[in-house]
């Protein structure tokens, strides 16, 4: 008898419980959808401060407390709360911490200044979530990206977390988007997100200019596949990623789509 084959999905937003783009939706979607085909799913995304922890349900996962992110030679506490989305049966984490998390709004100031931590905040997230799983004992056999802040996920699997036995049969498929800020995460993005001695300059050199396409750019470039999520990608990137040696590329098909491209995506990848 077969194991289930199991599918991690790593967000910056997911409906119901955060929507900044139409692709909120469609995250939620291929959640249900590869669960109802048979997949073990679990999601993880962060639990910024707009999120509604009573009207959500979420609560404290005990058992997983007591991690700590180091990011830029400090510690933080990672906590983690867990929400069942609804109507599916699968398992919604959400990270937090106070520093980086507790906050009424999510990238900007009430005057929409952008928030100077908003790179550590990235670090923080990535790193956090492939801490999560470790913690978790729970392999995933593909790891589906998607959001600009889980653009450093894909070169952390193939570089700082390749030795990881949790990780050893994960494939991961990172989503490309429509750009949704044009400030910085700073000049020293790249530098403060290498986390390992297995993390080399050539490694960080597509994060180097640490924008919104720069975090597209690294995460598709260290990704198995690519897919795009969106009908108003950047040029540029649509450029350098619709045909890719050696990776399995999805065009935008449209919002109404029904998705079936990414089950055969999942599916092939997982080894099914």
């Amino acid at each position: 008898m077969s194991t289930k084959k199991r599918i991690l999905f790593i967000a910056t937003e997911m409906s119901p419980y955060l929507e900044l783009t139409e692709f909120a939706e469609i995250v939620n979607k291929l959640a249900i959808k590869s669960n109802d085909s048979g997949l073990e799913v679990r999601c993880i995304m962060p639990r910024f401060g707009v999120i509604n922890e009573r009207r959500h349900r979420l609560h404290e996962v005990v058992r997983l407390s007591g991690i700590n992110v180091s990011v830029d030679n400090d510690d933080y506490p990672l906590q983690i709360k867990v929400a069942s989305l609804p109507n599916a049966r699968l398992q919604v984490y959400f990270l937090d911490n106070e520093d980086f998390f507790k906050r009424k709004q999510i990238f900007t100031e009430d005057n929409e200044e952008w928030f100077e931590d908003n790179g550590l905040r990235t670090i923080f997230f990535c790193k956090g979530a492939l801490e999560t799983v470790k913690k978790f004992g729970w392999p995933p056999d593909v790891i589906h990206c998607s959001g600009w802040m889980t653009g450093l996920i894909p070169m952390y699997l193939k570089t700082a977390y390749k030795k990881e036995p949790v990780f050893s049969q994960s494939k991961v498929i990172y989503t490309i988007g429509s750009n949704t800020f044009t400030d910085s995460l700073g000049e020293d993005f790249a530098e403060k997100a290498n986390i390992h001695a297995n993390i080399k300059d050539k490694d960080l050199e597509a994060y180097k200019e640490a924008n919104n396409t720069a975090l597209f750019r690294g995460g598709a470039l260290h990704a198995d596949a690519v897919t795009f999520g969106s009908d108003n990608v950047e040029q540029s990137l649509l450029d350098e990623f619709s045909k890719v040696k050696g990776k399995k590329i999805i065009p935008f098909k449209g919002w109404d789509s029904d998705f079936a491209e990414y089950q055969e995506l999942y599916n092939d990848l997982a080894g099914k």
